[in-house]
């Protein structure tokens, strides 16, 4: 029995070509979704910038071939509401057309983060004639009655400056950049909800709060009962399934337990905060979408242990967490997917990612913790998770030849086109394995495969690197099933070992029919 295997180590980083056919879209199945960029699939290996690094085009102007050397093909970067619009009803683009500029010249594209209302929570990049209206735009208040420097999401004139604007914005990007398709996606806000408390206090939050559940929601609810998120409707099934009354009545009152992170504590407070961002957040979608109508999405500072805490008001109340999807869906029907920022272990982002895995939700990992973990969940993000997009944080701050991403995005990007193309098939599985756990079995394509790490590399492995002195603590890599008894094979500092599933007399041995090794870097 002869296998075929095709290593991929370290390859020079190459875009497809295609014709336009239509603006970029989303494009989903029964298994999986995926982003069509200039009517071909496409796979977003991305790097997000620093908050505030494309304030200045003259900073910017550099960085931009740097991340053409990372093997990107896409940075994620903001606008910033401020910037564009200093004065109410004026609007400067100068900074937007120096970023799409600037990304075009390398060949790269563009997500847009839409710094508005909120970034991490708080109002930070809001115009100045914002912040010194708090009648106008009114402030979120917690039980005290004391004010956030946070944009309520009860302001009804704040909802309207924030869609006027991105409406503009987008208006703008279509103008400039519908042809090229520089822009691809677009984030709204950034990281939104409530720090510190559980819900917002101010009069009118406090009176809907006491007020019956909305009809669109509940509506929602009704039509789609026994096919909600699990951790809504257990809560809904819990109370009695009950379809009128204000937010305790038909949600019960919420349970608090701060020692088990990921207890649900404050889900009715949470999920009353989350209709009204969600409302809030369709209102500015909804104006930009009618402009122009790229995928958008929201992201969420994620439930997690430890650092940030595991309750609404630790991490931000109203946010994007998994639990609340079908909120989002109900009512902010014009957002595409959410997506978590995961500054977490490598085992507690798996498990983070695999919340958001759900039907209907695409993986898109906008921001996830710089460095060497970054590069190896890179492959189990586009593989097991079928992700459309990965992206490090702060990606400006390495220069290319020390960031680990530049090797991973390298090897990634000659074989982009296959992960495309078996993504959601089951013809493809992702590989990692550490220190504490050194093997790794799974079945695939007919054969029972054995991963190993290689802890110390005094010979060459089997992706075909040696580096006598180098000890190694996780690797990680992606395989996939290409035909019978056919397999791409992408990564380092790991052994395989292929057992087939089935004897055959015929096929009594097995043994490899060609290995290729090295690196290759041919353009495709």
């Amino acid at each position: 029995m002869k296998i075929k295997i095709i290593l991929i180590c370290l390859l020079l980083n190459g875009m497809a070509k295609g014709q336009i056919s239509s603006i970029p879209h989303l494009s989903k199945d029964r298994n999986t979704t995926q982003l069509i960029v200039k009517g071909k699939p496409f796979l977003i290996l991305g790097g997000e910038l620093h908050n505030s690094s494309t304030s200045s085009a003259a900073f910017m102007r550099p960085i931009w071939n740097r991340m053409a050397q990372k093997n990107l093909n896409t940075v994620i970067a903001p606008v910033y509401w401020e910037l564009i619009e200093p004065e109410e009803g004026k609007f400067d683009f100068n900074l937007v057309d120096s970023m799409i500029l600037g990304a075009r010249k390398q060949h790269l594209h563009l997500v847009i983060l839409w710094f508005g209302s909120w970034k991490n929570g708080y109002s930070m990049y809001v115009p100045a004639w914002v912040k010194k209206d708090q009648q106008k735009y009114p402030r979120a208040k917690d039980k005290d009655g004391q004010s956030f420097a946070i944009l309520s999401a009860f302001g009804t004139a704040s909802a309207a400056a924030d869609a006027r604007a991105f409406k503009m914005l987008m208006r703008h990007i279509r103008q400039v950049d519908s042809k090229d398709q520089t822009v691809i996606t677009v984030q709204i806000e950034n990281e939104m909800g409530l720090f510190s408390t559980e819900r917002d206090y101010n009069e009118s939050a406090t009176q809907l709060y006491n007020d019956r559940v909305p009809d669109n929601l509940l509506k929602y609810l009704i039509s789609n009962k026994g096919k909600l998120q699990p951790e809504l409707d257990s809560v809904w099934k819990v109370n009695g399934y009950k379809t009128s009354g204000n937010w305790e009545a038909v949600f019960g009152k919420s349970i608090i337990n701060k020692s088990d992170w990921k207890t649900l504590s404050y889900l009715t407070e949470e999920l009353f905060t989350v209709y009204h961002y969600a409302e809030y957040i369709e209102k500015v979608t909804s104006a930009g979408k009618a402009e122009y109508p790229l995928p958008m999405y929201v992201n969420a500072w994620v439930k997690q242990p430890g650092f940030g805490g595991g309750y609404p008001g630790k991490y931000p109340s109203g946010g994007p967490i998994p639990h609340t999807l079908d909120v989002w869906r109900a009512i902010a029907p014009s957002i595409d997917f959410i997506a978590p920022d995961l500054y977490l272990s490598i085992t507690d982002a798996m498990y983070t990612i695999g919340q958001y895995h759900r039907p209907g939700n695409p993986i898109f990992i906008p921001e996830y913790k710089h460095g060497d973990e970054a590069a190896l969940m890179a492959f189990m993000a586009y593989t097991k998770y079928d992700a459309i997009s990965f992206a490090p944080f702060a990606i400006d701050d390495w220069m290319p030849e020390n960031d680990p991403i530049t090797n991973t995005y390298s090897a990634i990007s000659k074989v982009q086109s296959l992960i495309l193309q078996h993504q959601g098939k089951g013809t493809m599985a992702s590989i990692y394995v550490d220190t504490l756990k050194q093997v790794q079995e799974f079945e695939l394509g007919g054969y029972k495969i054995n991963v190993q790490l290689i802890r110390t590399l005094g010979f060459t492995d089997f992706a075909g690197l040696a580096d006598k002195t180098k000890m190694v603590h996780a690797a990680a890599g992606l395989i996939i099933n290409i035909a019978q008894d056919e397999f791409v094979i992408v990564g380092k500092d790991y052994s395989l070992k292929f057992d087939p599933l089935k004897s055959n007399v015929d096929k009594s041995n097995l043994d490899v029919e060609y290995m290729d090794e090295g690196t290759f870097g041919a353009k495709g």
